[in-house]
């Protein structure tokens, strides 16, 4: 049985401990459904919504942030009435689960959650079934499900998720960011969102693609400085989200963000550290580029202990700051993280032999924020008189940089003005010098200037470079020798990965010891097992860990076999690997690992005499655009660029000729990407060569039929075959 997920975005602690809490539950389906809550109204289904599963007919979103005598109080009420028209429906809607014991606050003092739900059925001729939700419950030890019995075509489910929080009162306290788009996966008649508060609650937000601006209206109160606020937006006529790849809703769909901060009036604001209207009555609705430098203006400068870099450094000489810059960056890589690596994974596998960060001093320095390895690299910039800037942007899928809002949208960076500049992220185990994040390729962003390498006196709009589909390669080669008695065919695979296509595998595929022990010895330290000194405690050690690595070993085998099996759908046995190349010292040195393994069925069939090859599925699986997908309403957006060339030979075993090539010579090429593929025997051996590529990281919805033409020739390749006829 299908199920409907309803409360998805809010986790809470419940904890119904107390007469009087127990007692303000029972109030709040009366509050929510109100006297006359069997009344539906004359909410008529629109003639194109006649054959959809089933239709809202509301859906309301209340969120309240007030001030309750000493505390300060959050509650959102989501409430929704929805019209089940046909068996699909009354399916997925039979069963409500809904997430429990997870909390959505941090603890802090005289802190209360509280989940209230309710659920009532409204049949067609008016009566109403109203759910007991204790007692019809299952509590799971996770999630609780809610069976709804006797579901039937033209029900109207009405119900609704009350969630509050009432925690101590703080001066300062930043509520956690709200980001909803409107759409839901049926259409929707009447949507409507409010938003109630009061003094020193100060709102940032903003209404993206169709959602109208807030409407105010003031409820006046004894205390003329504490009168309550009500923002509120109306939409009628919602369509259906409809399941879409390669899309972004907060860029194409009627969405909003926002994010309400509580601090008390005076110097609290100026403390607030984060972007807040000066104002409590004024709604921010975006961050201005003069925002950015008075919000970010004193918060890079350079700070670091550099005694660690100076001795790396110490001897050595380089042929430009380009190079001096790149040989810090993967030091540091080193030295502040992977250095650590072993101890975190000991660590994680609970091997109690030693307590492993003792062996490490007193004062690791690991880098939790991007805003704190950007101050450390600025100070070696710093030192070193290397020019820089910081640039500020925001990934696409959260729309243009001057729609901005929230704090927790942003990303930084480090441009370094050298002779080739050089961009610098944060590291991680695999990070590259000149590496952008893919999605921050080709969109606009704030530059802050530095002065002396030290001081941010300026700020100007610049666009992140785009990296090419020729930069992002997937190159495999695959070697092919059929059995003598045709029951198999062995293959020897290499695979080589640059540009953004190198990052997604290596961090899927690259265990800790593939590269810890490279770095180890490139920068003379020691690992864990060396910095150990008592014999029984090293000897103890070793076995526990060498057990850890030897299962490691396995599991990682069995995940390339398992990404083998997804992208060439044949059984496979005598299975081995190796990692050539970890591809981590540069954007273009690549990631290189060779595959070894036998195609044991589904490759070869008989026919009488002769033998039909798919040789069509070597390039791996293909997207196979549906139907109902040709037709496309919105723009289209990727992660980025990129291109796919495969490379296979296959010796013709003797005795046999082949047919069937001309199907696999094919070019289809236009402005949005390509496939091409040609396929030629060469000393009795087949040679195919095939090539698909994406040229761009985003396509207008009016070249979605080009995308689709190479897509289509792409995915019918790999359903073509060939025969070896017998001579």
């Amino acid at each position: 049985m299908k199920h409907k997920t309803l409360f998805p975005l809010i986790l809470l602690f419940i904890t119904l401990t107390s007469y009087s809490q127990k007692k303000k539950e029972l109030t709040i389906p009366e509050q929510v459904w109100g006297k006359n809550s069997t009344v539906i109204g004359d909410m008529k289904i629109p003639e194109e919504w006649k054959n959809e599963s089933a239709v809202f007919l509301s859906k309301t979103t209340e969120y309240t942030y007030n001030r309750p005598h000493n505390s300060i109080e959050y509650t959102k009420v989501s409430h929704s009435r929805i019209k089940l028209l046909d068996q699909a429906a009354i399916t997925e809607y039979s069963t409500f689960r809904y997430d429990k014991n997870s909390s959505y606050y941090r603890s802090g003092s005289r802190v209360t959650n509280s989940l209230v739900i309710g659920v009532k059925v409204i049949k067609p001729d008016g009566s109403v079934l109203i759910i007991d939700v204790e007692e019809e419950v299952i509590e799971g030890e996770k999630e609780n499900k809610l069976a709804i019995p006797n579901l039937e075509k033209g029900d109207v489910i009405d119900y609704f998720f009350y969630t509050n929080t009432i925690m101590g009162e703080n001066d300062l306290f930043h509520y956690e960011p709200v980001e909803n788009y409107v759409n839901a996966e049926y259409p929707i008649l009447d949507y409507q969102f409010s938003l109630k508060t009061e003094k020193d609650f100060f709102i940032n937000f903003t209404p993206l693609n169709g959602v109208p601006k807030l409407t105010r209206k003031n409820i006046k109160t004894k205390n003329k400085k504490d009168n309550k606020r009500i923002y509120s937006f109306q939409l009628k006529k919602v369509a259906k989200k409809s399941s879409k790849r390669w899309f972004y809703p907060f860029v194409e769909l009627p969405a909003y963000k926002f994010q309400v901060n509580f601090a008390r009036t005076g110097k609290y604001e100026k403390k607030a550290y984060t972007f807040i209207s000066k104002d409590v009555n004024i709604i921010k609705d975006h961050i201005k580029k003069e925002d950015i430098f008075d919000f970010y203006e004193d918060q890079f400068r350079p700070y670091g202990k550099l005694s660690d870099v100076k001795r790396f450094l110490k001897d050595k000489t380089f042929s430009s700051d380009e190079e001096k810059v790149k040989a810090v960056y993967y030091y540091l890589r080193h030295a502040y993280f992977t250095n650590y690596i072993e101890a975190i994974v000991v660590e994680n596998a609970d091997i109690n032999t030693i307590y492993p960060y003792e062996y490490y001093g007193k004062n690791p320095i690991f880098f939790k924020k991007e805003k704190d390895f950007i101050r450390f690299f600025a100070a070696f910039l710093k030192d070193y008189k290397i020019n820089y800037e910081i640039l500020i942007g925001t990934k696409r899928y959260n729309g243009n940089i001057e729609q901005l809002l929230l704090e927790s949208n942003v990303n930084f960076l480090m441009k370094v003005n050298t002779t080739p500049s050089l961009y610098i992220e944060s590291f991680n185990h695999v990070s590259n010098v000149n590496r952008i994040n893919p999605l921050l390729e080709n969109t606009d962003a704030y530059a802050l200037k530095v002065t002396d390498r030290k001081y941010i006196d300026d700020i100007e709009t610049i666009t992140f470079p785009k990296s090419t589909y020729e930069e992002n390669n997937n190159n495999e080669k695959l070697d092919l020798v059929i059995s003598e008695d045709f029951s198999s065919v062995n293959v020897h695979k290499t695979s080589s990965y640059t540009g953004h296509n190198k990052a997604n595998e290596q961090k899927d595929r690259l265990k800790f010891y593939d590269y810890v022990y490279e770095d180890y010895s490139k920068y003379g330290t020691k690992s864990l097992y060396d910095k150990i000194k008592k014999k029984k405690t090293k000897a103890k050690y070793k076995k526990e860990f060498d057990a850890l690595i030897s299962k490691l070993k396995e599991n990682q085998e069995e995940d390339f076999l398992k990404q083998l099996k997804n992208e060439y759908s044949f059984d496979i046995d005598n299975y081995s690997f190796s990692i050539d190349n970890n591809g981590r010292f540069s954007n273009n040195d690549p990631f290189e690992f060779t595959e070894d393994f036998n195609i044991t069925d589904d490759f070869i069939k008989r026919a009488g005499k002769n033998y039909i090859l798919n040789v069509g599925k070597l390039i791996g699986s293909q997207v196979e655009i549906s139907e109902n997908e040709k037709d496309r309403n919105y723009n289209i957006y990727m992660g980025y660029s990129r291109s796919f060339s495969n490379n296979v030979t296959l010796k013709i075993p003797d005795g046999y000729t082949v047919s069937g090539l001309d199907k696999l010579n094919v070019t289809i090429t236009n402005d949005t990407g390509g496939f091409t593929s040609t396929a030629k025997i060469e000393d009795n051996i087949l040679k195919i060569i095939t090539h698909k590529y994406y040229k761009n990281n985003y396509e207008a919805k009016e070249n979605w039929s080009k995308m689709v033409s190479f897509l289509d020739a792409t995915y019918q390749f790999t359903q073509e075959k060939i025969l070896l006829k017998k001579i």
